[in-house]
């Protein structure tokens, strides 16, 4: 994996102070589980939801900051096109090709395998906007990796966000995605419409 803005250890202090005080500003807090509680679990795809604005991608990564976490996250490719290319690696951006799923699921396996620490970022809805069902892949990455899914989110009601919980998958994918499906059943998103937890269901 490349290095990013969380390896970098002057920008990454200043930017948890900044996105600290920018967070309070807002009226945001912060809850959940706690960094020291995040950082003991040294592997995990973390799924963020709902999904339903541009500033969700802000707000996440100012919590990340404050959480103290060092996560890669997964775009479409074109968001690593010239000129903001370089910008979206070095924020932690890894290029996906939306018609090379299934070798995208196996790359990710592969890194974890290979890591001793590692938190991948995917945002399953695959799209601001509403959507019918949740991509499936985070899920078959954590199953196929032996990790947990760290189910983190963003109440823009409440104005709260953090990690819930990390999530063991068993394997049964229907009975777990209702068991998901159960926890973000109290979130609202920026554009609350447009995200409705009853359609999670395996895409």
């Amino acid at each position: 994996m490349q290095k990013t803005i969380f390896d970098t250890l002057v920008v990454n202090t200043l930017m948890r102070a900044l996105s600290s005080r920018l967070l309070h500003a807002a009226g945001w807090r912060t809850e959940g589980m706690t960094a020291e509680q995040i950082s003991a679990v040294p592997k995990y795809v973390l799924i963020a939801a709902p999904h339903t604005s541009n500033w969700d991608f802000p707000f996440t990564l100012m919590v990340c900051f404050v959480l103290r976490l060092k996560v890669y996250w997964m775009a479409k490719s074109s968001l690593f096109a010239w000129p903001i290319g370089w910008l979206s690696r070095w924020l932690g951006g890894i290029a996906v090709e939306r018609s090379a799923s299934s070798n995208t699921v196996q790359n990710t396996i592969a890194a974890f395998a290979e890591r001793s620490r590692l938190a991948v970022l995917v945002a399953p809805e695959g799209t601001r906007g509403k959507v019918t069902h949740w991509k499936s892949g985070f899920y078959h990455i954590a199953v196929g990796a032996g990790v947990p899914i760290a189910l983190a989110y963003l109440d823009f009601k409440r104005k709260r966000g953090g990690i819930g919980r990390m999530f063991y998958p068993t394997g049964d994918m229907v009975a777990d995605m209702a068991e998901i499906q159960h926890f973000y059943s109290g979130v609202t998103g920026k554009n609350g419409q447009q995200f409705d937890p009853a359609s999670i269901k395996r895409g």
